[in-house]
């Protein structure tokens, strides 16, 4: 070992290359971790993308029968609700009443031109715009409700100027919408899990 005495600087200089290693280290731990996070992220679709028309999966598993939920795909409100056996039923029967009851005139995928308008009978997918001039309707599932009336069959009812339509979207005779609920393309990845923005048939919309 040397004697020799310890030049002046030379602890600080020790220091200091052992800061800037350190920092450098953590620099690239940190710079790498920015990294991955877009990484992870792309995974996924993003808002964007979706706004653009990614397909959205929802998943149905804890909707309960008569709940609804309100999703968003290319930029418009979705409504999917999971409808009861009973309010299945009750659409059977309502064709007198309704301006379009086989959906001639409404805008819906082929596979769902039938009574439910749906791919599953218990399970609506519709647009929550109001086909009148754009308005959200509002809920009001129960049969008889005494906000709607005794004869009320269940469904939609639209605050702006009154529309209503039925569970599967269909609008009532004496609305001023003219037109039934439009359906987006839909199909079931699985028995619960549902994606808007694939067509049961030909595959992403």
């Amino acid at each position: 070992m040397s004697d020799e005495p310890m030049k002046a600087g030379e602890g600080v200089d020790l220091s200091r290359r052992n800061f800037l290693t350190a920092a450098t280290v953590a620099m690239g731990a940190v710079g790498a971790a920015f990294t991955l996070v877009p990484f992870i992220a792309s995974w996924k679709p993003s808002e964007r993308a979706r706004a653009l028309g990614a397909p959205l999966e929802i998943d149905l598993s804890k909707l309960e029968p008569g709940q609804m939920v309100t999703q968003s795909w290319r930029k418009q409100p979705i409504y999917v609700v999971r409808r009861t056996p009973e309010a299945v039923a009750k659409l059977e029967g309502l064709d007198a009443s309704l301006k379009d009851p086989k959906s001639e005139a409404s805008t819906q995928p082929d596979y769902t031109k039938n009574v439910q308008r749906s791919l599953k009978p218990e399970v609506l997918v519709v647009y929550a715009a109001c086909t009148h001039l754009g308005c959200l309707p509002k809920q009001y599932f129960t049969q008889a409700d005494p906000e709607m009336g005794a004869d009320w069959p269940g469904g939609f009812f639209c605050p702006c100027h009154g529309s209503r339509f039925d569970l599967a979207g269909r609008v009532f005779n004496g609305s001023p919408a003219s037109a039934n609920l439009g359906i987006p393309p839909h199909s079931f990845k699985s028995d619960s899990m549902l994606v808007i923005g694939v067509d049961a048939t030909q595959g992403a919309a």
